[in-house]
């Protein structure tokens, strides 16, 4: 049975429901055991146990929140050779995508800085959510339940 943990940070509610969605997705692969947990909530000491870590974040003014850069920061600490990630965001959405994939692009680039070992196993997943609160733009949640169901046959092939 291959381990997979979802962490996320969530203001609102929105990050917490993609991360829920994801699972989702996952679910419907055999062979995948699935954790959720919210960023606070995790024991970094139990981290390498899993065989993938996903990792979600509000786009907060152009990038990850602090929380989310400073667990990162923390798992280089561990040894994590042969683990899987991939990382998602829910961004405000106006009348352009500027924030697009924002927070994703820059969690990818600091995973790769701070912890090489890690492979990413699929490309971010970026979610509009409409004003601050929410709630998550309609047709962007059937998008993690594809997003984990990939990943979940990508660990299994």
């Amino acid at each position: 049975m291959l381990k997979v943990i979802v962490v996320y940070e969530s203001k609102y509610g929105n990050t917490k429901l993609v991360a829920e969605t994801i699972i989702e997705g996952m679910s419907r692969v055999e062979g995948i055991e699935t954790v959720i947990k919210e960023l606070k909530d995790v024991d970094l000491n139990k981290i390498a146990v899993y065989d993938a870590i996903l990792i979600g974040s509000p786009n907060h003014y152009g990038g990850p929140t602090k929380g989310v850069k400073e667990f990162i920061d923390r798992l280089g600490k561990f040894h994590l050779n042969g683990k899987l990630f991939a990382v998602f965001d829910t961004y405000l959405g106006k009348k352009s995508d500027y924030f697009f994939e924002k927070a994703v692009k820059k969690m990818v680039k600091i995973i790769n800085e701070k912890i090489p070992a890690l492979k990413q196993i699929a490309p971010g997943l970026s979610l509009k959510v409409q004003g601050m609160k929410g709630p998550i733009v309609e047709g962007e949640l059937p998008k993690c339940k594809e997003f984990g169901k990939k990943i979940a046959n990508q660990l299994i092939a």
